[in-house]
């Protein structure tokens, strides 16, 4: 059975997105099978892995709202090893009729049955927000992992984010951990990295990923052409970095 790791941060422009998109390749490319979810109305994930849906397809949407089997809307991607589930703009409206449904909390989970042994590992990429959507993933989660970005106001809002986890696993899943916290957008050349570094490492201990993810052009330039980072520059610090996080993700889950 494949485990399922959300990274979730309610905290825009944290580097989200972008560790779901080069951290699920990574481990494809570790030649893992390995599904991405795009739990996103803005599908940025779906775009960035070159994900190009037929007007035709089906989406995350598809499965939450009219009930349509999981497994008839999962597509293959350039990277070899990894599928997605698409995510599409009309998930926007997903909050209401979720409210509406029996058992709303567990939607995602129960279709996410059918499909778990299919992939040794589930990454899913969160909306910037901690509602019914977020919710759904957190339900149906293993762990999660939470970027920091290395910035001013680095810890804003973790607390909402921690509350939120905490009454999950109280409530809805008492199996929920905390895969690692993640330092984004780290810049060795500045005081203010090192210090809020020290900080988040201080504030999390032992939770924090040994590998760092510095500010990178090539990491940044990588969605424009929708690819993972490993596929548009292999030899990148970002592409390096991402290798090193799936290794440690590898071993934890060995």
């Amino acid at each position: 059975m494949g485990k399922i790791i959300a990274v979730t941060n309610q905290k825009g422009g944290v580097g989200k997105t972008t560790t779901a998109i080069n951290l699920a390749s990574s481990i494809a490319l570790a030649e893992t099978e390995t599904l991405l979810v795009d739990f996103d109305s803005q599908s940025n994930a779906t775009s960035g892995i070159g994900y190009v849906p037929n007007q035709n397809d089906l989406s995350l949407y598809d499965v939450l709202v009219d009930g349509t089997d999981i497994n008839n809307c999962v597509y293959p991607t350039q990277v070899p090893n990894l599928d997605i589930l698409p995510s599409h703009k009309d998930l926007v409206g997903a909050d209401e009729p979720l409210l509406k449904a029996i058992s709303r909390e567990r939607i995602f989970k129960n279709a996410l049955k059918n499909l778990k042994k299919d992939y040794k590992y589930i990454f899913i990429d969160c909306p910037p927000s901690l509602g019914i959507l977020t919710v759904n993933v957190l339900t149906a989660v293993d762990s999660i992992i939470i970027p920091i970005q290395c910035e001013y106001f680095a810890l804003e809002g973790l607390t909402q984010l921690l509350n939120t986890f905490n009454r999950i696993k109280k409530f809805l899943n008492k199996d929920i951990e905390i895969e690692g916290v993640l330092l984004t957008m780290y810049d060795h050349r500045l005081n203010l990295s090192r210090q809020v570094a020290k900080e988040i490492r201080n504030h999390f201990r032992d939770k924090v990923f040994k590998t760092v993810i510095t500010k990178n052009v090539r990491l940044a330039e990588a969605p424009s052409y929708g690819k993972p980072v490993i596929l548009f520059d292999a030899a990148s610090k970002g592409s390096e970095a991402y290798m090193r996080l799936a290794e440690e993700i590898l071993l934890n889950g060995a």
